[in-house]
C-alpha cells in the first residue's frame, strides 16, 4: 500500500474529502452491512475520513482504523494502528466487515492481502470496497478536465481481478453518487496533483492545461459536482 509524505497527506485532506452530506448516499448503501455491535475495520483508513463518517452514522458500531502512512495517520488526528493489507495487526476472526475505500489498486499482492482478510474475518463477515475499477469509470468526472489521465487506468485493477485476486466471490456491485465538490469553483480551488493516483500520471502542464478547462468551466456552471464510484461486497470464496 502506499505511504504519504507530510506535504502529501495534507493535500489529500484538502483535495480528496467530501463532506458527510455529500457522502449520504454511501451512508445509505452501506448500511445493511454494519449491524449494531459490529466492528469494523477500515484497511487503508487514510486521514479518516470514513472513521469519522462511520462514527456519525453508526454510532453503536465499532471501527478500528489501519494506515501504513504514519503521516496519514497523523494529519488524521485519530487512533490509527500502523499495518497494511498483507500485515494487519488484529487477530483472528476479530472483525465483522473490512471496508477499503479507493485503496485497492495500491494492492501489490493480491492473494496474500486475501489471506489476511480472511484471517481477520469472523465467519459470515464481508469486505466492503469504495473504489474505482479500470472497466468501471464512466462516472468519474475527472477525465472530462484531465482526460490524459485516463491512461493511469491501467494500474487500476477490474472487478474480477480484485475478486478473483484475493479469493472472494462477488456479492454486490452497484455505482454510487457522491457529491465530491459543491460546485465545479470548490473543486478547481481544492484539486492537487499530488493527492491523486490519475492526476500523478499526468505531465506538469498536462495538469495544469486541465486545470485551467476547470477554471474556466466553473465560471460558467453552477451546481455541485456529483461522481460515481463502485460499491463491490465480497465474501469467502464458497460462503453460502
Amino acid at each position: 500500500m502506499t505511504r504519504y509524505d507530510a506535504v502529501e497527506a495534507a493535500s489529500y485532506r484538502v483535495a480528496r474529502e467530501i463532506s458527510l452530506s455529500g457522502l449520504s448516499s454511501w451512508r445509505d448503501a452501506v448500511a445493511p452491512y454494519f449491524a449494531p455491535g459490529s466492528t469494523v475495520l477500515d484497511l487503508g483508513a487514510g486521514t479518516g475520513l470514513f472513521v469519522r463518517a462511520f462514527a456519525s452514522w453508526f454510532p453503536s458500531v465499532s471501527v478500528v482504523a489501519v494506515e501504513p502512512s504514519e503521516s496519514m495517520r497523523s494529519a488524521s488526528g485519530l487512533p490509527m494502528l500502523a499495518g497494511s493489507d498483507t500485515a494487519i495487526p488484529l487477530a483472528d476472526a476479530s472483525v465483522d466487515v473490512v471496508w477499503i475505500s479507493t485503496v485497492v489498486h495500491h494492492f501489490r499482492d493480491l492473494p496474500a492481502a486475501g489471506a489476511e482478510l480472511r484471517r481477520v474475518l469472523r465467519p459470515g463477515g464481508v469486505v466492503v470496497l469504495r473504489s474505482l475499477f479500470r472497466e468501471r469509470h464512466q462516472g468519474v468526472g475527472l477525465f472530462r478536465f484531465f482526460p490524459e489521465a485516463a491512461r493511469a487506468l491501467a494500474s487500476f485493477p477490474t472487478v474480477d481481478e480484485v475478486a478473483s485476486g484475493l479469493g472472494f466471490a462477488v456479492a454486490r456491485l452497484e455505482a454510487v453518487p457522491q457529491v465530491t465538490a459543491e460546485s465545479l469553483a470548490e473543486k478547481a480551488s481544492n484539486v492537487r496533483w499530488e493527492a491523486d493516483t490519475l492526476l500523478r500520471s499526468l505531465s506538469a502542464e498536462e495538469f495544469e492545461a486541465g486545470r485551467a478547462r476547470l477554471v474556466e468551466a466553473a465560471a460558467v456552471e453552477t451546481g455541485p459536482v456529483v461522481d460515481h464510484l463502485d460499491l463491490l461486497v465480497l465474501e469467502p470464496a464458497g460462503a453460502v
